[in-house]
């Protein structure tokens, strides 16, 4: 089918939510068991680790880590926010910078100011969207807020509400600071999820058994081997191991320098999609077709324009002394081979 389509549905008893674009899977969000990104706890702090400049809190679901820590005392009460998904037998990583998002909306504590989105060019629209968030109101808040890209041609009372009600979390939540070990709130699950970031016009399917008749359970089963296709016969595996992601490129039957380069850079376009699908983050290191030195240019732009369209937070770290590329990326998905396991 032509077009964008979301289809929420269940797989088992965990929520899922796919993306799917002219029948292609462009982003998929399954539900774990581990504490989603954006749940927010008061938490208990221990003592610092030496050296570490850091230290572990105690919350209702385990140990937490905490990073850059200054001036707080073992048994104080923090406000702290899940970041991303922990590493096997590793604390959950918080951080103290709360933000609380919606589809409209992004509310800032303790950073006043409005910021809204520059995608959003038509100065006519841009005054619109400021005068249906209230303007005024968020001036004399506590909180700064951004106002998100979805914003444009939105209605003006479904923004405002959604100001209202992401000041009105943001101001319940810091005014629970005091306590033992608390989770405040959930973080969004995938349905939600899809509503608040999927956020350009689509056909929406809500009844059970979507990812049956739209096929996104047989596109599920692909992500389940490492190789991935790429254009003229050249193709990735992706493979996770315990210490990073390995991305091995592959040009097939042409060996040619000419077709290692044009496979570098299917694999540089195909490879966000490939991780974002996967669920794969932390260290990922490139293993690239033969290609002259002279081309590794034209690589880091393919590769650095592919990651600025993804959500995830993603860093170009750079070649290594053996020629390899290695980024590192935010954790911020359940690994799909260990939520499906």
């Amino acid at each position: 089918m032509k077009g964008r389509q979301i289809i929420l549905d269940h797989i088992g008893d965990r929520e899922a939510a796919a993306l799917l674009v002219d029948g292609r899977l462009e982003d998929l969000l399954i539900d774990s068991d581990a504490p989603r990104p954006g749940a927010i706890y008061r938490a208990i702090a221990r003592r610092p680790m030496k050296g570490q400049g850091g230290l572990f809190l105690d919350t209702p679901d385990g140990n937490a880590y905490l990073r850059q820590v200054k001036g707080i005392a073992p048994g104080q009460a923090l406000l702290v926010q899940v970041t991303g998904y922990a590493e096997p037998g590793k604390a959950i990583p918080v951080t103290t910078k709360l933000l609380f998002k919606s589809r409209y909306a992004i509310a800032t504590p303790e950073a006043p100011g409005i910021n809204l989105s520059r995608r959003i060019h038509d100065e006519e629209e841009r005054i619109r969207i400021l005068a249906a968030a209230g303007t005024e109101v968020a001036d004399d808040s506590a909180h700064g807020l951004i106002l998100r890209s979805a914003c444009a041609g939105a209605d003006a009372d479904e923004i405002a509400e959604d100001v209202d009600a992401m000041l009105a979390l943001a101001d319940a939540v810091l005014a629970d600071r005091d306590g033992a070990a608390e989770k405040l709130t959930e973080g969004d699950g995938p349905h939600l999820l899809a509503w608040r970031d999927w956020s350009e016009p689509a056909q929406v399917e809500t009844d059970p058994g979507g990812f049956d008749r739209h096929g996104v359970l047989d596109l599920m089963e692909t992500l389940k081997s490492p190789r991935a296709p790429l254009s003229g016969g050249a193709y990735i595996f992706v493979e996770p191991t315990r210490a990073l992601v390995a991305v091995d490129v592959n040009t097939g039957a042409d060996t040619s320098l000419a077709a290692g380069l044009k496979a570098n850079i299917a694999a540089a376009r195909e490879l966000p999609r490939q991780l974002r699908l996967r669920g794969l983050g932390g260290q990922i290191t490139i293993d690239l077709a033969p290609m002259p030195k002279k081309d590794r240019r034209t690589f880091e732009s393919a590769l650095r324009a592919a990651f600025r369209a993804d959500p995830e937070e993603t860093a170009l770290a750079g070649w290594t002394p053996l020629g390899h590329y290695e980024l590192q990326r935010k954790r911020g998905r359940a690994p799909l081979h260990e939520v499906l396991a």
